[in-house]
């Protein structure tokens, strides 16, 4: 069973800080989750590390 945690970003597009599922069993992933406040989507690079996130990137799609 994957080890979800959650974690908090900023949007990079609204400014508001938002609250993210995030897989831990995964050791480097990106993926694209629309902001729920502006629903601009913001492209979440996730490090994990034995089962544990290390850091969140949360950066626009186009930087």
């Amino acid at each position: 069973m994957p080890h979800t945690d959650t974690a908090f970003v900023h949007c990079p597009y609204c400014g508001e800080e938002i609250e993210i599922v995030v897989d831990g069993s995964v050791d480097h992933q990106q993926y694209v989750e629309d902001c729920s406040v502006c629903c601009r989507p913001i492209v979440l690079t996730v490090t994990a590390e034995d089962g544990e996130v290390t850091d969140v990137d949360a950066r626009g799609e186009n930087d």
